[in-house]
């Protein structure tokens, strides 16, 4: 392991966060000195110093060992949650040790959890701080370093496949470096066009800033208690379902149609089961609403059912009504589409919708086999024939994130579980959706958990943003350090 080399790169994370906090500051410095001046000062001045001091005086190299690669993924998000959770003790008020150190790792995992009961009670400065962390960790920590990483390192490659997921590059085969600036720009443009719609929509210039950072990378901080419901407003609700949609689906489909102009990259078979489960789950959560005891109306239940239903699959968690006073049924729809998720190439979390069509189809086709020993069968996503090589892993994934679910599970209720939230917070931390139901539900929090519980969603907020096996690899480098 080359230190010199891991340190540098991590380095770069930490300079990144500390110019967002630098932001945050005339944020502030715009809003009269509010009082997170001080605590995001310092926080700028401490991330800053410690980021910048390897890349002075560490020497650039092009060649970095996988092991490195691992290494500097692992520290880049760890030491990102650490700097990042500063400004939140500093300032104080709700914020003790773990509180800040959850409020940290959701943000930039991008799962949208809080601890807060009254967001709007932070000064400005320190809610901008909370959405940059979306920002920030949407667009990826490993991403900033993968534009950084010289193009010849062998482990750009391997690096670009943790994060995006080898799944995310069937539709647009190109050089890694390429993948990764399509990211990027689309990530950007996203950003962008949100902000620009929810200025035209009637809101502030503040909090438009602060929903796009959110929408984009499908995180769920807003800078209002009632999040999107806050606006009361059917076109802001309209306009966040699009961006919601669109921050969930493969970036390089995006990027196809618009270098095109054409739509048929959207005929791709994974955008297709995707848009239909998202249509059909939707019809029948609105159609459970409808019939409930809340006396919603038809446009009104529509509305419900589907905001939530895209903002759980897309792993957003934003909110327009309260779930926790829902039926069983759109709850049940809720859980379902918060466990598959969005497409891989996106900034959701989750399974990903990619891999549960893979298993769908090994499950059909090992039917098939048992049924006809003698026949040989293919498994097809689109025109690309899947072999064993490509479907093992994903199996092997859903597999190892069930099991991640079980133990969180279970380690929750031997630390105890007073509200009875084990599962349900594990699963919304591991699929990196945020929200649940009840009372951590779509206007609900996690400050009444103990602090033992919000350590462990916190980090199965961690495995679920990395998608387990780089943490598993620098644990196996640990556990074995002469392994190469």
């Amino acid at each position: 392991m080359n230190l010199k080399v891991i340190s540098r790169n991590v380095g770069i994370a930490l300079v990144v966060s500390a110019l967002f906090m630098l932001l945050s500051v005339f944020v502030s410095l715009a809003n009269g000195q509010d009082s997170a001046l001080a605590p995001l000062l310092i926080s700028f001045t401490i991330t800053f110093a410690v980021g910048i001091f390897p890349f002075i005086f560490v020497k650039k190299t092009p060649h970095i060992s996988l092991k490195d690669g691992y290494w500097i993924i692992f520290l880049s998000w760890l030491l990102s949650f650490v700097f990042g959770s500063l400004p939140y003790a500093l300032w104080g008020g709700p914020f003790n040790v773990i509180n800040a150190w959850f409020e940290s790792v959701s943000g930039f995992t991008t799962t949208g959890a809080t601890i807060l009961e009254d967001v709007e009670a932070l000064p400005k400065s320190l809610v901008f701080w909370r959405a940059s962390t979306h920002f920030i960790g949407g667009l990826g920590v490993v991403v900033f370093l993968l534009l950084i990483i010289p193009n010849s390192s062998p482990v750009r490659l391997r690096l670009t496949n943790m994060e995006l997921s080898s799944l995310s590059r069937d539709d647009y085969r190109t050089r890694v470096n390429k993948t990764v600036s399509i990211f990027a720009w689309v990530y950007i443009g996203i950003c962008v066009a949100a902000f620009i719609a929810y200025l035209l929509c009637g809101m502030s210039v503040f909090d438009a800033v602060c929903h796009a950072f959110s929408v984009c990378a499908c995180g769920g901080f807003s800078s209002k208690n009632l999040s999107i419901g806050a606006f009361d407003s059917t076109l802001i609700s309209a306009v966040t379902i699009v961006f919601m949609f669109l921050a969930s689906i493969h970036f390089g489909i995006i990027y196809v149609v618009i270098v095109t102009r054409s739509l048929k990259p959207l005929r791709n078979a994974v955008l297709r089961f995707y848009v239909t489960g998202l249509v059909v789950i939707s019809i029948v959560a609105s159609i459970g609403l409808k019939y409930s005891d809340l006396g919603l109306s038809w446009s009104r239940a529509f509305l419900d059912g589907t905001f939530h239903v895209v903002s759980y699959a897309s792993t957003t968690g934003f909110g327009i009504s309260d779930n926790s006073v829902w039926p069983i049924l759109p709850c049940f729809m809720l859980i379902l589409v918060s466990l598959v998720c969005g497409c891989a190439g996106s900034t959701t979390g989750g399974l990903k919708v990619d891999r549960v069509m893979v298993l769908f189809k090994a499950v059909h086709m090992q039917n098939l086999k048992t049924l006809n020993p003698s026949s040989i069968f293919e498994v097809r996503m689109g025109r690309r024939i899947l072999h064993d090589e490509d479907i093992y892993p994903q199996v092997l994934y859903i597999a190892l994130f069930f099991l991640l679910i079980g133990f969180s599970t279970v380690l929750c209720l031997l630390l105890g579980d007073p509200n009875n939230h084990a599962l349900l917070g594990s699963l919304a931390s591991l699929t990196n959706v945020g929200p649940s139901l009840g009372s951590i539900g779509s206007m609900g929090n996690y400050n009444a958990e103990p602090s033992a519980l919000k350590f462990v969603f916190s980090a199965d907020m961690f495995l679920g943003r990395v998608e387990i096996y780089p943490v598993l690899a620098v644990l196996s480098s640990i556990i074995n350090p002469k392994s190469k």
